[in-house]
């Protein structure tokens, strides 16, 4: 039986809205029921929102236009992933031609050099780690070196895995884990549930906790990140996590999916 879990709360009082990606609003490259309808709806009700991903393996261009091609239209400027929150987060300790070695793929490449740093493979002031399509010892072995050499040690996130069709394969945090023991070293995380990418999409949006959910599919990331920011928190059960931890965790709203959160959200509103 679906239904929706409430803990002295309303649909009513969320204005603004942090929203994951993988699970949420698509499984791999198949959209959750509703999406384009769900975004319009928020539009339309002017409820803000951005969406917030540890997934770094796209740009958000790339994200924007995945998201056109399964009938959604969000601009680049409504995405943050945990690589465009590691580069912002940098900067604030780093300051332009700042030496980075980027253990990853093109789009954190592309967000270190957008906020002015320099990529290199030798002498690096950081390494900056993330998902790594293409892993291989070599890969490690240089990020090792050069956290040993004294190089700061910093990673998108730490998610064990992430959802695909498939099922749930290794995410960020199981790659980096090689370099971590190798270098001996824990590395600084910035993605959920770190609040550093909630209190970013607020100031985005100009919102503040009191007013903000965020809108996930795992407990570990998006619903411990919501609460250690100050949201309220809505979980869905489409993708990594399973009824039974769901409850027992007890966000404050829990559906099926996005379609029902849209359903109940749209009849809340007419009443």
């Amino acid at each position: 039986m679906r239904k929706v879990k409430t803990l002295k709360k309303s649909l009513k009082d969320i204005k603004n809205l942090v929203i994951d990606m993988d699970g949420v609003l698509y499984v791999g490259s198949q959209p959750m029921a509703c999406l384009p309808e769900f975004i319009e709806f928020l539009r339309g009700k002017g409820i803000g929102f951005m969406l917030a991903t540890n997934n770094s393996g796209l740009t958000p261009a790339q994200y924007s236009a995945k998201l056109a091609k399964m009938g959604a239209q969000v601009a680049p400027g409504e995405i943050i992933t945990s690589g465009t929150a590691t580069a912002e987060w940098l900067t604030r300790k780093y300051p332009p031609g700042t030496r980075v070695h980027v253990f990853g793929e093109d789009s954190l490449r592309q967000a270190m050099i957008d906020v002015g740093f320099v990529l290199v493979d030798e002498n690096a002031e950081i390494v900056a780690a993330s998902i790594d399509w293409g892993v291989n010892f070599e890969k490690i072995k240089r990020a090792v070196l050069l956290i040993r050499r004294g190089a700061f040690f910093v990673v998108t996130n730490l998610d064990p895995t992430r959802p695909t069709e498939e099922g749930l394969v290794p995410g960020t945090g199981a790659i980096v884990a090689a370099i971590a023991v190798g270098a001996e070293q824990q590395p600084v995380a910035i993605g959920k549930p770190e609040p550093t990418m909630f209190e970013l999409a607020m100031a985005k949006m100009g919102a503040t906790p009191e007013t903000t959910a965020t809108l996930g599919d795992r407990i570990d990331t998006d619903m411990h990140g919501g609460v250690r920011a100050g949201c309220s928190t809505i979980l869905v059960l489409s993708g990594s996590t399973g009824r039974e931890e769901a409850e027992a965790y007890g966000p404050d709203f829990l559906f099926e999916d996005i379609a029902h959160l849209l359903r109940t959200w749209e009849a809340q509103l007419a009443n």
